[in-house]
């Protein structure tokens, strides 16, 4: 559990989940490539490339005409992101003006510490060169504060102004007079021990400040910001570092967007993938030897709301991994795909679940579905039972994490 629990505590943005995935992959022997050079890969080889600062696939060549085994997951998740021109100052307070990332519960994050992490970008050598800079508050310095009860006597129950009410409030002024002033600029700057003017742009995003927590009767469950989906990125670096990787070419790609549709460069919905299997494998034969599983957390029945879950299909915490299907196909997995996980994990004493939607509720889209339209494989979508999934703080059970590391670390080594 400690690799996840420092991904989940440092991985503030996309940015630092994947600086800490490439931290981890260092330590273990991991050789930096890239993507505008010739590769010369070798047997027994350990290889990482990030072609962006949110994207990073690494791969493992335990036998250079291995079968193909690829497990995809995505770094970023729900969070609020700071907009250009941020400052507020109403009524003298300090206020930043934000926009959802993702589909967030917005209730949640009322009354939460955040902090401000991302990426600043200043100039470089030259115009198309500039310079990024990683950038964490490292402490609480916004808040959302909730209207009290008795003032909310007129209101709709739900609905929130997202422009009006999920405004944060980062301080008082220290004049009379801020409505000029950059006061969010000048912290960032103070920051990076640089000028305000030295800022050409920025993705910041404001996170959630709570470390992840054991909690139950018998310390079963894990409370945490972020397991959707660092959950399972930091199952397959594991997978990664096994250290069991003889006969297979084993790849782990880790995609940014996932959140907002992946139609982006660092996201899944993008040919460059392609081009880094083809530079792993040249050959192109890969095809009938090759297998994906795209990994995300998969739905919990809730227990107060089981109406929300298939009525035949239940999926449990502490039972085990999440084998997913829809007959939309929102869900890449087929009967041939499905059969070679069960078979796996039965053979391994591995639990598994099989869930499906209730009819009439399409669930969220996955990676799987938009990798098979490039790379058209037997592909499966997987993941570990979740409840809040997209709240501030998420929930899963031990047994579960550890039941797909152990799955993961397995399918690597056929």
């Amino acid at each position: 559990m400690e690799l996840l629990n420092n991904i989940l505590s440092k991985g503030k943005t996309q940015f630092h989940v994947v600086k800490e995935a490439m931290n981890y992959l260092t330590k273990n022997g991991f050789e930096t490539l890239a993507m505008e050079r010739d590769w010369k890969l070798a047997s027994g080889g350990k290889y990482m490339v990030a072609p962006y600062s949110s994207m990073l696939v690494a791969f493992v060549i335990g036998k250079e005409d291995g079968n193909l085994r690829m497990a995809a997951s995505h770094t970023d998740f729900p969070m609020l992101k700071l907009k250009p021109n941020p400052e507020i100052v109403k009524k003298k307070y300090m206020q930043a003006n934000v926009e959802p990332y993702g589909g967030l519960i917005v209730s949640s994050w009322f009354d939460r510490p955040l902090g401000l992490a991302g990426k600043v970008v200043t100039k470089g050598e030259d115009i198309f060169n500039p310079c990024t800079h990683l950038i964490d508050s490292e402490k609480p310095i916004f808040i959302i504060p909730n209207l009290a009860p008795h003032l909310k006597k007129d209101s709709k129950t739900g609905d929130i102004d997202i422009q009006k009410e999920l405004v944060p409030i980062t301080g008082c002024p220290v004049s009379d007079d801020m409505s000029n002033s950059k006061f969010i600029m000048e912290f960032i700057a103070d920051k990076l021990q640089i000028e305000v003017s030295d800022i050409l742009d920025y993705d910041l995003y404001l996170y959630i400040c709570d470390e992840p927590t054991v909690i139950g009767l018998n310390d079963e469950f894990i409370s945490s910001p972020r397991i959707d989906n660092l959950s399972s990125v930091t199952a397959i670096l594991k997978g990664l570092t096994s250290g069991n990787i003889k006969n297979s070419i084993a790849v782990g790609a880790f995609f940014d967007n996932e959140e907002i549709g992946s139609r982006s460069k660092q996201g899944a919905d993008s040919l460059l993938f392609k081009e880094i299997i083809d530079k792993i494998v040249p050959s192109k034969n890969y095809y009938g030897k090759a297998f994906n599983i795209s990994l995300d957390v998969a739905h919990a029945t809730h227990p107060n709301y089981q109406e929300k879950s298939d009525i035949t299909n239940d999926i449990l915490l502490g039972e085990g991994i999440v084998l997913k299907t829809s007959a939309s196909q929102r869900y890449v997995t087929d009967s041939e795909a499905g059969a070679v996980v069960t078979a796996l994990c039965r053979e391994n004493n591995i639990m598994l679940q099989k869930q499906v939607n209730r009819s009439g509720m399409p669930g969220g889209q996955t990676l799987g579905p938009l990798m098979s339209s490039y790379l058209p494989i037997k592909s499966v979508d997987m993941g570990l039972p979740i409840l809040a999934m997209h709240s501030a703080r998420e929930l899963i059970h031990k047994k579960d994490y550890t039941e797909l590391t152990n799955f993961i670390t397995k399918y690597y080594e056929y």
